[in-house]
């Protein structure tokens, strides 16, 4: 990016600094009092997918965290420690882990494409499309790209789950739901893959219902 395009980001971060304090007076200082957010978003890093405008969130009303096709892993101290200060610190009430349609990573995992350093980290989704390989073989081939982006999302609600700090949380009683999702980047809505897992116990069920629904949802 030349300096002439950096120096236009500025220009348009005052345009919209002043615009927003026009039409909403005092909204900066009310943001720096304190964050309350009741959502976390685990999404991917894709520059499409923004989690607030998605949402119809506000700023201040959404905690995100973003990787490379939205994975958790136990590994990842990064996104566990995320994780650990939205639901033990804001308190956050839901969390949902948000995949989308057409994911690259997601896509390169599936075809077996060598991209780079990237193919480390999306290991975690071929062994996804591995766990899967019956269902997304039993998938029409122009559809199992989309069926593994659910999938991936499925799984990983499924690793939020097991974490220490959710299994903490839940422990103790708080009340955290975890959500799994896929957003169309074609028409901008959100499917609600029924990953819905509420706390201790269950699981195992809400994840058989999930990955039913990948096999059974009509496309097209």
């Amino acid at each position: 990016m030349s300096t002439n395009s950096i120096e236009q980001l500025f220009v348009h971060n005052r345009e919209w600094a002043e615009q927003v304090e026009r039409e909403r007076p005092g909204f900066f200082t009310g943001l720096m009092a304190q964050q309350k957010p009741k959502y976390m978003w685990i999404g991917c890093s894709d520059s499409r997918v923004p989690a607030n405008q998605i949402s119809g969130l506000e700023p201040g009303e959404v905690f995100v965290h973003r990787n490379v096709a939205n994975v958790v892993v136990p590994s990842d101290l990064n996104c566990l420690s995320t994780i650990q200060y939205a639901v033990d610190h804001l308190k956050i009430e839901n969390l949902m882990v948000v995949g989308h349609y057409g994911c690259g990573g997601v896509l390169a995992a599936l075809e077996g494409l060598r991209l780079g350093l990237v193919d480390n980290w999306t290991r975690h989704v071929r062994d996804v499309r591995d766990k899967h390989v019956e269902l997304l073989e039993s998938i029409s081939p122009q559809w199992r790209h989309d069926a593994l982006c659910e999938l991936n999302s499925i799984e990983q609600v499924v690793n939020v789950a097991q974490s220490t700090v959710m299994q903490d949380a839940w422990a103790r009683g708080q009340k955290v739901t975890l959500h799994g999702w896929c957003y169309s980047i074609k028409n901008g809505l959100i499917t609600n893959l029924h990953m819905t897992v509420p706390g201790v116990g269950g699981l195992a069920e809400v994840h058989a219902t999930a990955v039913a629904g990948v096999a059974s949802r009509k496309r097209g």
